[in-house]
């Protein structure tokens, strides 16, 4: 019994040696990384009196063959990742000393002091859809007093903010259960706006008709291609019923209201349904009881309030191996956590495709304005789409 004791105590010592084995060399690689970024520090001030670039990439060329040439094949591909890490982060830290750096920091901070001190209570707010929409029912979550201008389409939404029709924007982002909303983060490359303000809403769905109406009657379903996802499971038990989709879950509501048909019914909100004057023939039809919608609040320029702790990025990376680890262990390092990561295709480019990095983090925290520091010098671009505050 003994015996075993002793040789876990042997053990434990033994581990304990080489731990202290390693504190030792990490103490020497602070040491020397301290030293190299002070040399860096050297040569940007060189690079600024000959008018020399930043970027030297036959010269990190060179340097990675000879990382290579150094190490034993098993470990030249870890020590290529390192050497690339430490060539990024020397750059960085040159263009923040010569003050060529990202212009995102300015941006924000400009955009911070600018903004009131309140988000506003009374606004006027494009809306897509009509009355009753549930886009409609978050800008009520969002403003005590909203002035509503209804809207055709998303895109429309995005135009009226951009035309200075309206002050604000609200339209769905993603759905817990149905996932992103495509269209609208298409057209987020399309169009100029900031992220103001976000909220999520619990969405319950109804299928709505004419009073009279009985299930058995209904042979075709409007709404829209969200709700209709959403609701995707009650709807297998409905064999031979039509699907139909359309603009708006308010939309197909009224028209259903207008129609004088027996036979057509709506996936809608319960308050459409009192709206609308129709009968709710079954009540919560979607697939999950937990079914939240996020949408956005958008302006034609950056606001940022106190308290905002989120934040939202559109990113193209470049078409080299590693692009996207350059951006996440700079969240990984800053201690950020990234929320959303979401790619679409980007229109006219084959097999290119748009990032977008949803971020939490308080906007007055050093490490963000550092993060916003780092990331144009890994990406090809880098688009702010606003810093926020999320309403539960």
């Amino acid at each position: 019994m003994m015996g075993a004791k002793n040789r876990k105590r042997a053990h434990i010592m033994e581990l304990q040696e080489l731990r202290s084995g390693i504190d030792e060399i990490d103490r020497q690689i602070i040491d020397l990384f301290a030293a190299r970024m002070q040399t860096a520090a050297s040569i940007a001030q060189y690079k600024r009196a000959h008018g020399l670039p930043v970027l030297d990439a036959g010269r990190e060329r060179e340097k990675l063959a000879d990382v290579i040439a150094s190490v034993p094949e098993a470990l030249q591909e870890p020590a290529v990742s390192l050497f690339r890490l430490l060539f990024s982060l020397s750059r960085g830290y040159q263009r923040q000393l010569l003050g060529t750096g990202s212009t995102l920091p300015g941006l924000v901070a400009e955009a911070l002091s600018a903004a009131p001190q309140m988000f506003p209570q009374r606004a006027y707010v494009a809306c897509q859809g009509v009355e009753g929409a549930f886009s409609q029912q978050a800008c009520e979550k969002l403003f005590a007093h909203p002035s509503i201008f209804y809207c055709a389409t998303f895109d429309a939404v995005f135009s009226a903010i951009e035309q200075g029709l309206c002050r604000y924007g609200v339209i769905p982002l993603e759905n817990s259960t149905a996932g992103s909303v495509n269209a609208v983060y298409d057209l987020m490359q399309k169009h100029h706006f900031s992220i103001v303000r976000s909220t999520r809403l619990k969405v319950n769905h109804s299928l709505l008709a004419l009073p009279g109406t009985s299930l058995t009657d209904v042979k075709e379903i409007l709404s829209h291609e969200q709700a209709l996802s959403q609701c995707s499971d009650f709807l297998r038990t409905l064999p031979g019923v039509r699907v139909t989709r359309c603009g708006n879950t308010a939309e197909a509501a009224k028209t259903v209201a207008s129609s004088g048909r027996h036979d057509l019914a709506a996936i809608s909100s319960s308050r459409c349904g009192q709206l609308y004057a129709l009968a709710e023939l079954r009540p919560n039809v979607q697939n999950d009881a937990g079914n939240f919608t996020r949408f956005i609040c958008i302006s034609a320029k950056p606001e940022i309030y106190p308290g905002a702790d989120r934040t939202s990025l559109m990113v193209t990376l470049r078409d080299e191996p590693g692009s996207l680890y350059q951006v996440l262990a700079r969240l990984y390092g800053r201690g950020i956590n990234l929320t959303k990561l979401e790619s679409r295709p980007i229109a006219g480019r084959d097999f290119e495709f748009m990032f977008y990095f949803d971020l939490q983090c308080p906007v007055c925290a050093p490490e963000f304005a550092k993060l916003l520091g780092e990331l144009e010098d890994v990406c090809q671009s880098v688009t702010y789409l606003g810093s926020y505050t999320e309403v539960v």
